[in-house]
């Protein structure tokens, strides 16, 4: 792992596993969002209003960037990231 090393690119491996790992926390987020109670059970229930997460913190902001840079996720504010929609 190239760690915080601001200077090294992150290996395809480290991005892969991030991303996943970032795709993972958005949908918990999400889910989290849309079961909140006022929502029946008998309703379709309703959409998310989540546009950006704070993605985990054990990979370095190079991965966050790199991932930026190739058009997987987008950055939404200072730390904030969500998921490019197809």
């Amino acid at each position: 792992m190239s760690g915080s090393d601001a200077t090294s690119s992150p290996t395809p491996q480290e991005l892969k596993a991030a991303l996943k790992a970032f795709k993972k926390r958005w949908k918990l987020t999400r889910l989290d969002d849309q079961s909140r109670i006022g929502v029946g059970p008998m309703s379709s229930g309703r959409q998310s209003g989540i546009v950006a997460i704070m993605p985990p913190e054990q990979y370095p902001e190079a991965v966050w960037d790199e991932l930026v840079r190739q058009g997987k996720i987008k950055k939404v504010g200072s730390r904030q990231y969500g998921l490019v929609e197809p």
